[in-house]
């Protein structure tokens, strides 16, 4: 039976409300002034490196798509994957909890959990989606055994609502996905107080802004429901949002959105570059004076000469003069695309040397200092991204029934360090924090170890110290005793008095 939509904030209303703003964020938006929001599938085709093709006067739009397989070269995949490479998490840290339970102990639980569920690898998709798609989301769910279950989340199947005036807080998640299975349309909607499923046969469903009927959907049954409800024991909407630059756009803004025109002009710079390679690189032959036949049929001009590296043109006739054009200069064609390159960089703040890949005689201080705007950059990323990680693990603790730790909002995301250092600065930088009285688990972490290698260092530290060897071989005690007897007798003998009274330690000790 067809799905009601006419009740306020009623699971039909939020699967149409949801669908159609899910569906609509694929395509491009066009606003009164003309200019165009780029969709979800655009974001995507830049990503892959499947810009659209320009337009070029004169030239056959199907030799261009020939050219652009040739000449498109990738520059935005760059910009994003240069700061997800240094996006690392290492683990979380959590304060004190009220029940006395250590930081360390928080550390270890938080990493089981991350651990379990090969966030390792799942964390870089995250940061990935979220810089290429504007934003990301993980699904915290408790799994069969009992234990949280993460899974990484694309907004092209996922779309949330906020609570009214709260953007902290969700009031509705919608997944849609298609179920390879069965060929049938699928969404799972998230309600703080319930989970509601729905299927439609439709491969591409749509949804009609002003009915008040859904109709092709229906509840999808399950083993212990016919309605296709479920209750929701978390209480909150298990979705996270890991929203990219919510600065420039609240529902977030790619990371290589504002660099689209200069990568089109690029393309359409290399295009010119085939173009002249093709038509004007060689050098065009002329000859005059010389007598050219037709052809007695098609009376059309039969050409004399062909081009060819392994031919010598000749005639008889001595008036005749032959001359060549010169080339091309394919030089300021190569200009035009460093030039956009540079934007590229400037814009995107990735340096000049992951593009161009020009590194002659720079020192190292001078490629640091070109990497200062990605590590600024970066660090922006994870201080938002971070807050997102760690209502992760306070859901997945809410999971588990850790009501402490559930609400323990002074939880912090350990990052690795996003600038390339040495190992040789790196220890000379742990030597000085040493002298200064920071404590030795802080310095390996400064040091860029996890963890779990830290936790094992500390073992081995311990067992290191237990197994060294003493500076000399103590003396047994019989002639340990012997030598002090003599010692004693060789003092004066009101040093002999003093020397065997035992030792006063107290307030009164200088008295005594």
């Amino acid at each position: 039976m067809p799905i009601d939509a006419s009740e306020v904030e009623s699971p039909g209303w939020w699967l149409k409300r949801l669908g159609t703003k899910l569906l609509a964020e694929r395509d491009d938006y066009r606003d009164a002034d003309g200019e165009v929001t780029p969709g979800l599938d655009t974001l995507r085709d830049y990503a892959e490196g499947r810009p659209r093709m320009p337009h070029v006067p004169g030239v056959d739009p199907r030799e261009v798509a020939a050219w652009m397989r040739d000449a498109r070269t990738n520059w935005t995949s760059l910009v994003i994957d240069s700061p997800t490479e240094r996006m690392g998490v290492d683990g979380f840290r959590f304060g004190k909890a009220k029940g006395g339970k250590s930081a360390k102990t928080a550390d270890e639980d938080a990493n089981r959990i991350w651990q379990e569920n090969s966030m390792d690898a799942d964390s870089d998709l995250v940061h990935y989606g979220a810089l290429s798609q504007r934003r990301a989301f993980v699904l915290v769910e408790k799994g069969d055994d009992g234990r949280p279950v993460l899974t990484h989340e694309t907004p092209r199947q996922v779309a949330v609502e906020h609570a009214q005036g709260n953007r902290r807080q969700l009031a509705a998640g919608l997944k849609l996905w298609r179920d390879d299975w069965t060929g049938s349309t699928r969404a799972t909607l998230w309600l703080p107080d319930g989970k509601q499923h729905f299927t439609t046969k439709s491969d591409a469903p749509s949804f009609a802004l002003r009915a008040n009927e859904l109709r092709g959907w229906d509840a999808l049954a399950l083993p212990n429901t016919d309605d296709g409800f479920e209750a929701n024991p978390l209480g909150v909407v298990p979705l996270v949002p890991f929203i990219n630059r919510r600065n420039r756009r609240p529902e977030g803004f790619a990371e290589h959105e504002d660099v689209l025109s200069i990568q089109n002009r690029i393309n359409l710079s290399l295009i010119n570059l085939i173009a002249a390679m093709k038509y004007g690189a060689f050098r065009q032959r002329w000859a005059a004076g010389l007598e050219v036949d037709e052809d007695p049929v098609t009376g059309a001009k039969i050409q004399p000469f062909q081009l060819d590296i392994r031919k010598l043109w000749t005639t008889d006739n001595h008036e005749v003069k032959f001359g060549e054009f010169d080339a091309t200069d394919l030089r300021p064609y190569i200009a035009a695309v460093e030039s956009a390159v540079q934007d590229l960089a400037a814009i995107s703040r990735t340096p000049p040397h992951y593009l161009l890949g020009q590194v002659v005689n720079v020192s190292g201080d001078a490629l640091k200092a070109a990497e200062t705007g990605l590590v600024s950059k970066v660090r922006d990323r994870q201080r938002n991204f971070g807050e997102s990680w760690e209502a992760v693990m306070r859901l997945a603790f809410k999971v588990l029934g850790d009501e402490q730790r559930a609400t323990a909002y002074d939880a912090e995301t350990v990052w690795r360090d996003p600038e390339s250092r040495s190992i040789s600065e790196l220890a000379d930088a742990a030597v000085k924090k040493q002298s200064a009285g920071v404590p030795w688990r802080q310095r390996m972490e400064d040091m860029g170890y996890t963890p779990a290698e830290i936790a094992r260092m500390e073992v081995d530290r311990a067992s290191d110290a237990l197994n060294a060897t003493p500076a000399q071989d103590p003396q047994p005690t019989s002639l340990q005793a012997a030598r002090d007897a003599k010692q004693q007798q060789q003092l004066p003998p009101g040093q002999q008095s003093q020397a065997d009274q035992p030792a006063v330690i107290g307030r009164g000790a200088n008295a005594a």
